[in-house]
Parts: C-alpha cells; sequence; structure tokens
C-alpha cells in the first residue's frame, strides 16, 4: 500500500437532499484485528433509493446518527488478514455486502463476513444483493409459478433485469416497463415477451387491450402511479410485490385520496406484498449460490451500465444519475483499475 489513509463517503447530517446529507473524508487506512481481513475495494454497487433514504432516517430498521458510513455492495481484493483468519490470502478476490463497507477505498470487517470470489468484476455487484432481493422477492414473496404473465416495472434496471431473466427461466410471459430505446433494447435481448416504454405507449391501455385476464404477478419498483395502475389489472388471485418506489425516494411521500385499496382487491382475491430483504435472511445463502451458478454457467445476463464513473467524488453524480431514471442496467462506481 503506497498510501497510510484513504477517502470514503460518509452522511455528515440528514436532509431530504442527498448532496447536502454527505461528506467525503479522508482517515488512516486500518490494521485488521486477529479475526479480520482488510479489503481493498475495486467497485462498489449504487444504490440510490437505499442511500436517499438511509440520509433522510426514513428507514424504520435502520437506526443511526450521523456520522455514519455509507454503501453496501463492493468487491475488491484481500490486502491484509488477522492471526486467526483460516480460509482467506492476500491477493483473494472478495464480495462483500456490510452496510457501510461501499462508498469506501478500504475496507475491515470480520472474515466471516467476506465472500471468497473468482475475480473482482462489476457483474457481481448486480447478483449480491441485487439479484439475491430479486429471486427472493419473486419467489417467496410473489409465490412465482410457471405459465403466468409477470410484469416487472423499470425492467432494465440493476433490480429488474434480473428479475425479467428470473421470470422467464420459470417459464412465464413477461411484460417489462421501461422508458427509452436503449433499455427497450436490453430487455429485447433478454427475451422480454412485452416491451412498454411507457414514453411511447399508455401503460393502462396496454394492459387494457392486451391482457383482459390481468397480470398474475407485478414485480414493482417504481411506485406511484404505475403502482396504481398495476393494481388495477391484477388477475384473480394475483400479487403485487412492492420491491421499492423510486418514483418518491428524493420526494415527500404524495398524499393520496382515493377509496381504499381493498376495494380494488376484495373481489378479484388478489393481494400487494412489500418485500424487504433483511426479514428474508434465511433465504439469502441459497440464492445467491443458485444465482451464481445461472450467472456462471450464462443462463442470466448481467447487465452493467456502461456510464463510467470513477472515485469517490464521483458517487453523488452516480446516485443522481440513477435516480433520473438515465441508467440501462447497475451502476457502479470504480475506484481502481
Amino acid at each position: 500500500m503506497h498510501s497510510r489513509t484513504y477517502k470514503k463517503l460518509v452522511a455528515k447530517q440528514f436532509s431530504p437532499d442527498f448532496q447536502l446529507a454527505i461528506a467525503i473524508e479522508e482517515v488512516p487506512i486500518p490494521t485488521p484485528n486477529s479475526d479480520e481481513i482488510l479489503i481493498r475495494n475495486k467497485f462498489a454497487g449504487i444504490n440510490a433509493g437505499f442511500d436517499t433514504l438511509l440520509c433522510q432516517g426514513t428507514i424504520p430498521y435502520v437506526n443511526l446518527t450521523p456520522p455514519f458510513d455509507l454503501g453496501v455492495e463492493a468487491v475488491g481484493e484481500v490486502i491484509a488478514i488477522g492471526d486467526t483468519v483460516p480460509n482467506f490470502r492476500v491477493g483473494d478476490a472478495v464480495a462483500t455486502t456490510v452496510r457501510g463497507g461501499g462508498y469506501r477505498e478500504y475496507q475491515v470487517i470480520p472474515a466471516h463476513l467476506a465472500f471468497k470470489v473468482s475475480e473482482a468484476i462489476p457483474e457481481l455487484l448486480t447478483l449480491m444483493p441485487t439479484g439475491i432481493s430479486a429471486l427472493v422477492a419473486l419467489e417467496q414473496a410473489g409465490e412465482m409459478k410457471s405459465q403466468e404473465t409477470v410484469l416487472v416495472t423499470a425492467a432494465a434496471g440493476g433490480t429488474g433485469h434480473i428479475a425479467v431473466q428470473l421470470a422467464k427461466l420459470a417459464g412465464n410471459q413477461v411484460i417489462g416497463t421501461c422508458s427509452s430505446e436503449a433499455k427497450a433494447q436490453l430487455l429485447q435481448e433478454l427475451g422480454c415477451d412485452r416491451i412498454i416504454n411507457y414514453h411511447q405507449e399508455d401503460l393502462d391501455s396496454v394492459l387494457q387491450q392486451e391482457y383482459p385476464k390481468g397480470i398474475n404477478l407485478v414485480f414493482d419498483c417504481v411506485g406511484g402511479a404505475v403502482f396504481n395502475t398495476c393494481v388495477e389489472h391484477l388477475a384473480v388471485r394475483g400479487r403485487l410485490v412492492v420491491v421499492g418506489f423510486i418514483s418518491e425516494y428524493a420526494k415527500v411521500p404524495q398524499i393520496v385520496s382515493q377509496p381504499r385499496i381493498y376495494h380494488k382487491l376484495f373481489w378479484k382475491a388478489a393481494s400487494v406484498r412489500a418485500f424487504l430483504m433483511p426479514h428474508y435472511a434465511e433465504h439469502m445463502v441459497a440464492a445467491r449460490d443458485r444465482l451464481l451458478n445461472l450467472f456462471y454457467t450464462r443462463k442470466i445476463r448481467v447487465a452493467i451500465n456502461p456510464t463510467p464513473f470513477h472515485g469517490i467524488e464521483s458517487i453523488p453524480i452516480a446516485v443522481q444519475y440513477l435516480l433520473s431514471g438515465k441508467n440501462v442496467g447497475k451502476v457502479v462506481v470504480q475506484f481502481y483499475r
């Protein structure tokens, strides 16, 4: 290591504006304790929704007081090892999903929290934890079956494009919504059966005309008006899984005045379910292993957004880029080449 210090991104205060909440700090590179490893992060995944809500202090299961570290998933190289760590060697490529471990150039963590991988490539940031969430949300919260009609919103995003492929592998007809020709091209390459670019077509009209029996399973990352439309078009015993609501992350929650949702659900025996990975933690390891196998055997493809982001300083720009909906696939930041 040529330097004795490194940079990391911290939330210095709560604020509805991510840019006002954060600061870059330079701190000494730590020495691992006996059961720890020191990792030099190479890539980190951008999770704009989680980042924004965390900096607003609105995530109820995370009780933090500023300042606190930011970022989650990262891949990198083991630089140093504690005296009692048996299963890692200097130079090993590893993946981590520790909250606060992503938006930093180095991290020191207990060895059991790292996962050894063959190579520190950005594609792994889509599989862990984003892809894991897609798989568990579809199968556990959504009770995905075969020969159903599955609708994935924000289908060309980091989570959505994995959900599309998993639903196809399960033998379903998959509808994907997106906002650009580039995203539509990706979805076509992934085998999406019906692509709805909502800048060119009206989602409600398409579902009404082409899917009169309704949608069996909705995987919704968008929320807002899209959520309302999806509820309207659930099939008998249809399930809508709320995986996120990116349309409202950087905004004050919209006040809605309309009949209660059970008037829409009751007569179809339909349901709306929310998914949050910490509440399904028992499925995480099995889902991770399945996804890695699917990836390494080339049964699923991982799309990395082509716009490059380099260094800690680029993270706020990358967060805003993702919130704006410009991305095609997973947005990542690279710390070194």
